[in-house]
């Protein structure tokens, strides 16, 4: 089973929340969110950062849309290791999180995203980030990718031409690695 971090802005754009993201991209947030909830795996933080952040954006009745109900899975979830995988991450006054990479390139990376960050390194199972629309990942992804940050990014089109040529390893589905 594949586990993944998921960004908030995936699930939020998989409810048709998100006013910059293509019909395209919808889709494959809606897809993604199906398979994970179906056969894979998420990695959040042991003290709820990240589910908090899901709470504060997304329903947790699970309606009306695809990302609703992921958070409700989540949230029904988090205490399954076979589906969900908990890690603990230390807060840090200066870069956020103990975790985060020590790398100047992402001093300006944004500070609520560093948790997933965090969660990713500290994670036993190698997770791959999902990003759909959320700028700062594309524009710091070589600096992330050289500190072992593995990022999907599902959308890239949202980032212009250049990124569909650039991250040709993306792909709408999330095959086993």
């Amino acid at each position: 089973m594949r586990f993944n971090v998921v960004d908030t802005n995936v699930a939020v754009v998989a409810s048709g929340r998100h006013s910059k993201a293509s019909p395209d991209c919808v889709s494959t947030c809606v897809k993604v969110m199906r398979i994970i909830i179906k056969s894979g795996g998420v990695v959040i933080d042991d003290e709820m950062r990240i589910l908090e952040e899901y709470k504060n954006n997304l329903s947790m009745s699970g309606q009306p849309g695809p990302g609703d109900a992921f958070m409700k899975w989540v949230w029904d979830n988090q205490a399954n290791p076979r589906r969900c995988e908990q890690v603990r991450i230390t807060e840090d006054a200066a870069k956020g999180f103990a975790e985060f990479p020590d790398d100047q390139r992402l001093a300006d990376f944004d500070r609520s995203d560093r948790k997933f960050v965090a969660v990713a390194l500290a994670s036993r199972n190698r997770p791959e980030i999902l990003n759909a629309v959320d700028s700062d990942w594309w524009n710091c992804r070589v600096a992330l990718e050289e500190c072992g940050v593995i990022i999907r990014f599902l959308c890239p089109n949202q980032f212009g031409d250049r990124a569909e040529r650039q991250d040709n390893r993306t792909r709408q589905d999330l095959p086993a690695r």
